[in-house]
């Protein structure tokens, strides 16, 4: 398949950082795929403000390859219906579309990453394989934790904020989030996996 490599502005891989839009869902469990988006700008002195494909967007040059980061803006059960349209506009295969999401198997401080696979109960994984018509997108699954109460409702979990002691833990994943993204950029998401699971 042909996609574009740096000409006529063209990008070579998307980033789709997962999350909600709105002051009311910043800094929650659910968003950590934003947080990680803001801070691979600030690492990269570029700004994702830009609205296109239903998602604020910004293009970083990573491991050598021009990347759109993508937040869609559309709430997370949609999250598909952005990265469906960027990927058909630059022509782009799914092995090309990375998805930071977050896991609440995993516990906090803890990431995954995976070539492929179902959406394990994640609206936002469950909308993007839906509109790639594939589930073989490498994705980062960054571990939230579960609740420690069962009867605690998933949904007020997953929008919860992180309290003091775990924005700590979540900081250092999201600088590790970061570097895993550049590396599965550039060496391949085997060797990310080798590194970083």
């Amino acid at each position: 398949m042909l996609f574009g490599k740096f000409g006529g502005g063209s990008v070579s891989w998307l980033l789709v950082c997962l999350g909600n839009p709105g002051r009311e869902y910043a800094e929650t469990r659910h968003n950590v795929g934003f947080l990680a988006a803001d801070l691979l700008a600030e690492k990269k002195n570029e700004k994702i403000d830009r609205l296109k494909f239903k998602a604020l967007t910004g293009t970083v040059e990573l491991g050598g390859e021009k990347v759109l980061v993508m937040k869609p803006q559309t709430y997370m059960n949609l999250s598909g219906e952005a990265v469906g349209e960027a990927a058909r506009f630059y022509k782009l295969p799914p092995e090309r579309v990375l998805v930071i999401s977050d896991d609440v198997s995993l516990p906090l401080g803890k990431m995954r990453i995976r070539a492929n696979g179902s959406a394990g109960g994640h609206n936002g994984l469950k909308n993007i394989i839906q509109h790639l018509g594939t589930d073989a997108f490498p994705r980062i699954k960054v571990g939230v934790g579960a609740p420690a109460h069962p009867e605690h409702e998933m949904v007020d979990w997953v929008i919860g904020k992180f309290s003091r002691d775990e924005r700590k833990a979540l900081d250092e994943m999201l600088k590790k989030t970061v570097d895993a993204v550049e590396c599965v950029i550039r060496d391949g998401v085997q060797k990310a996996q080798n590194r970083f699971n």
